[in-house]
């Protein structure tokens, strides 16, 4: 008697909706876009520097280019000028960072807390970045700056606190003025005498002065300033920051 082996049931293959999906092939970014991209990146840090510690009028596109190692006729290739690269770095300081502290105020509801997490977080990007500190010191009241968005921002959330009756401000730009003005002297001082590192450390504990908690300090006195009673002002000021992500400081 002859003995017919079973076969193993055939596999059937899973339908299509069920199949895993391909694998995403990402796009190669062409090398001429790569390095039209690199060089640009390289222009605008270059800038930066230079003007953070010169202002516009002080530098010219040679050193810029020079400084960013790119040839003089490529800056032209991206911008059509000086003034043109000096309105992007704006654009990129004050717009794009109000953007990312608008990201950071989702959610609180209270306009005190949204000045303090707003002060904070300047004054630590500046501690994080000098050179991005330093060109907001010298830009933060210039013409072009007081339209862009972080004056804006800063306007629009006096103007919100004094509409919900937390701020005691009779007007508002003065108010802007004060707040703007302080906040602009806080990073200098953390550039200068607070930060790690920073040139004139030991002057400051020389003075008597500590450099803990500074942009805690600079929030709760600000808004002492707009009207807070001081122990309320330092506990909003304490509370923890919202978390920044990579994409946000990216901008």
């Amino acid at each position: 008697m002859t003995t017919t082996a079973k076969r193993a049931p055939a596999r059937r293959s899973p339908p299509a909706s069920a199949a895993s999906p391909a694998p995403v092939i990402e796009e190669k970014e062409p090398r001429g876009a790569r390095r039209k991209r690199e060089t640009r990146a390289r222009l605008l840090d270059a800038a930066l520097r230079l003007m953070a510690e010169r202002g516009m009028e002080g530098v010219a596109i040679n050193e810029i280019t020079e400084a960013a190692d790119v040839g003089f006729g490529s800056f032209y290739n991206h911008f059509e000028s000086k003034e043109a690269i000096y309105a992007t770095l704006v654009d990129n300081v004050f717009e794009e960072f109000a953007k990312v502290l608008d990201r950071l105020a989702v959610g609180i509801a209270d306009p005190a807390e949204v000045v303090a997490v707003s002060v904070r977080h300047t004054v630590l990007r500046a501690r994080q970045d000098p050179v991005w500190g330093r060109f907001l010191i010298r830009e933060g009241f210039s013409a072009p700056a007081l339209n862009r968005g972080l004056a804006q921002r800063l306007l629009r959330d006096i103007r919100n606190g004094m509409a919900a009756k937390r701020f005691v401000v009779a007007d508002p730009f003065v108010g802007y003025l004060a707040v703007g003005g302080t906040v602009l002297s806080a990073i200098a001082a953390e550039l200068n005498y607070v930060a790690p590192g920073a040139s004139a450390a030991g002057m400051l504990k020389e003075l008597g002065f500590s450099g803990e908690h500074f942009p805690e300090r600079t929030a709760a006195m600000l808004l002492q300033i707009l009207g807070l009673k001081r122990a309320e002002a330092e506990k909003i000021a304490a509370r923890p920051l919202p978390i920044v992500e990579a994409a946000d400081e990216a901008a």
